[in-house]
């Protein structure tokens, strides 16, 4: 049974059994005496013990664990025996072989202020990367102007999650050199002597290749290729993560903003979305959103960023939690008002109004659409809703969903029927919404102006308003109905109209169930044949393969065309040739 120590290695606390204390008590002063005559004896000494901790951090699976004489010897076999260097000026000569060389390990990434101008960001990328500083920060420049600003927030999230090269092993490690007694010492040393142009100039591809030269197996080698493959890959999903999850993060950052949400940038659409909106305030929803979509995203990228950073820092426990509560609030939040949202328009109403018109069957009625130029000069029916304001400067909703519909009647004045729906959370509401839908017509003389536009209060909001305006019309009443009525009675056949499109523009009698037109051309087209209709046509040939009559120089001729060829007054003819100087005929 061994005694254990508390120790405080480097600020961390530490349980080491007694024999284990004891080999690293032993071990730290044999340091510190080879040290005691070295300029920066004290830093060197105190990177030294920072190694040291983070190596039992590494090696403890938690706070609990004591730290045995095996992992001591472990750690010294890494950091290396004071016996195994050499303390003096000449480990800086040039000459090989003097100086060990030394040894390149995987690189960590690091921020390097003393290199950095904001930082250090760029330059701890480059240490990384293994290009020039200037390259680095010239890409960020350009990414930064080609995204609008966008990299700026990705840089920040680099400043925030990746550490400062601090001590001495952190800036070896951010290097790729191997963190070691002699190599801290180095390091320490070199700064004291003002080299460090030499460190940034160490060719790391020479021993590389020479790491590589000096493998002794071919399926080792084979072996570290696979492992290089699968590292790039792996890379490159992080990074790929990264533009990705950094992409929808800045989209709703500046989405958030985009729509009014703190009343910082007035959105020409935010009224539109208080039209439609019936759950809660806007900026609640947008929120709610912000957190729903932005948190999973936001793990995404520190998760592409702890592929591509090994000594990544933690966001800690309380921020996990807290980021998880926050996206459960919002996916609740955002279930229950798109639920409100539904059930507000689960139920429609109406409300219709007739009035006599004063017309009878030996008058003539005009009919047409009217615009208010105070909201829109367009005269079109449309099913889209826009946000406008009156004469008093109150905003209203303005809408052009008007259906037409002529029917004929047998009574001997003709009437007008005024239908308003919209939807609403029940019966009541839905009612109430179609009462307040303003709509108004013109009588005078015998023109008939229809409002081509409905108008609503905006404390109702948009809820699919419609205005249907039937005309019945006594039989023997002549309709002359205005071309801009064409897009107001383009119904199906379920609405029973009898005013079809193209009757526009001329005088139509009302006789049971459908029109007459009174001064339509002679020569119409019937749509269901596919033949020409034209008075006095009765001895006309209206056989199968009989296509039509042209009038040629004032003569009639018949035109048949059928398997045979081209016949005309009942004679072949080889060519027939149609263009803008008239018809020529060769037999």
């Amino acid at each position: 049974m061994n005694k254990t120590v508390n120790i405080n290695l480097a600020g961390i606390f530490f349980h080491i059994d007694e024999d284990a204390y004891a080999r690293l008590q032993r071990y730290l002063e044999a340091i510190k005496h080879s040290f005691s005559n070295t300029q920066g004896r004290d830093e060197i000494i105190s990177d030294i013990e920072a190694r040291i901790a983070e190596l039992f951090s590494e090696k403890r699976k938690d706070d609990r664990q004591v730290i045995s004489i095996k992992e001591v010897e472990e750690v010294i076999t890494i950091m290396g025996q004071p016996e195994d260097y050499m303390v003096d000026e000449e480990i800086f000569d040039d000459e090989p072989s003097k100086a060990k060389s030394t040894k390149t390990v995987g690189k960590q990434l690091f921020r390097d202020t003393e290199n950095g101008y904001v930082g250090g960001v760029s330059s701890g990328l480059g240490h990384y990367l293994g290009i020039e500083t200037i390259w680095v920060r010239l890409l960020w420049i350009l990414l930064t102007i080609f995204s609008s600003g966008a990299f700026i927030l990705i840089y920040i999230a680099f400043w925030i999650f990746v550490p400062e090269a601090k001590t001495t092993a952190d800036k070896l490690a951010m290097r790729g050199e191997e963190v070691t007694v002699s190599n801290i010492e180095k390091k320490i040393r070199e700064g004291f002597h003002d080299v460090s142009e030499s460190v940034k100039n160490v060719d790391y591809g020479k021993y590389g290749k020479k790491a590589s030269a000096g493998a002794s197996s071919a399926a080792t080698t084979l072996g570290d290729i696979i492992r290089f493959c699968l590292k790039l890959f792996v890379k490159f999903i992080g990074i790929l993560l990264l533009l990705i999850a950094g992409s929808t993060l800045i989209g709703l950052f500046v989405g958030l903003f985009a729509v009014g949400t703190f009343g910082i940038i007035e959105a020409p659409w935010t009224d539109y979305i208080d039209m439609v909106n019936s759950g809660a305030p806007i900026w609640v929803i947008s929120l709610l959103a912000f957190f729903a979509i932005g948190i999973p995203f936001f793990f995404l990228f520190v998760l592409g960023l702890k592929i591509l950073v090994k000594n990544l820092k933690s966001i800690g426990r309380i921020a996990l939690l807290t980021l998880l509560g926050l996206w459960l609030i919002s996916i609740i939040g955002l279930t229950v008002i798109g639920v409100s949202q539904a059930t507000n328009r689960a139920f429609d109403g109406e409300t219709a109004t007739t009035e006599k018109l004063n017309i009878t069957p030996q008058d003539t009625l005009f009919l047409k659409m009217r615009s208010n130029p105070e909201y829109s000069s367009s005269i079109h029916r449309s099913s889209d809703f826009r946000v406008k304001y009156d004469e008093n400067n109150n905003r209203i909703l303005y809408g052009r969903d008007i259906r037409l519909i002529v029917k004929s009647t047998k009574d001997s004045v003709g009437s007008i029927k005024i239908e308003k729906y919209a939807e609403g959370k029940n019966f009541r509401d839905a009612k109430e919404r179609a009462e307040n839908i303003n709509y108004s017509t013109s009588f005078v003389g015998n023109e008939l102006l229809l409002d081509a536009y409905l108008t609503s209060d905006s404390k109702f909001g948009y809820r699919d308003q419609e205005v249907q305006v039937t005309l019945f019309l006594p039989e023997g009443t002549t309709l002359y109905a205005d071309e801009n009525t064409y897009s107001f009675h383009s119904n199906q056949d379920y609405y029973g109209d009898i005013l079809e499109n193209g009757q526009e523009g001329h005088f139509l009698k009302i006789v049971d169930g459908e029109t007459i037109c009174e001064d339509c051309p002679a020569d119409t087209w019937d749509s269901e044949d596919n033949t020409w209709n034209e008075e006095g046509t009765e001895d006309w040939d209206t056989s199968d393969d009989f296509n039509g009559r042209i009038n040629v120089n004032g003569e009639e001729m018949n035109i048949r065309i059928n398997d045979e060829g081209i016949e005309v007054n009942d004679q072949k003819v080889n060519r027939v040739k149609i263009d803008s100087t008239g018809i020529e005929i060769n037999n």
